[in-house]
């Protein structure tokens, strides 16, 4: 479990750090717009930092679940970013 823990949390905190980053830089009158642009590219990142962090561990026990809780996470975080925007 602290394999898990350790791989997945470093991709959810990258997931937060982006909606964050987007929330905040985005102009308020074209908050919606940009939102809608740049939060699919943070699930992107979240992407690639998921699949190279699975690769730094060289660990091929629970490999799909470990994958799943990270991006499942991210997804979660993104979509929730996402509503919070779309009402603002």
């Amino acid at each position: 479990m602290a394999w898990s823990l350790r791989s997945v949390v470093p991709v959810w905190v990258v997931a937060l750090a982006g909606a964050i980053a987007v929330a905040v830089l985005a102009p308020a009158e074209t908050r919606t717009s940009v939102s809608l642009t740049w939060l699919p590219i943070v699930l992107a990142g979240s992407v690639l930092i998921t699949f190279a962090i699975q690769l730094a561990l060289q660990r091929k026990e629970g490999l799909v679940i470990r994958m799943m809780a990270s991006l499942g996470g991210a997804l979660v975080i993104c979509a929730v970013a996402t509503g919070i925007l779309a009402l603002v």
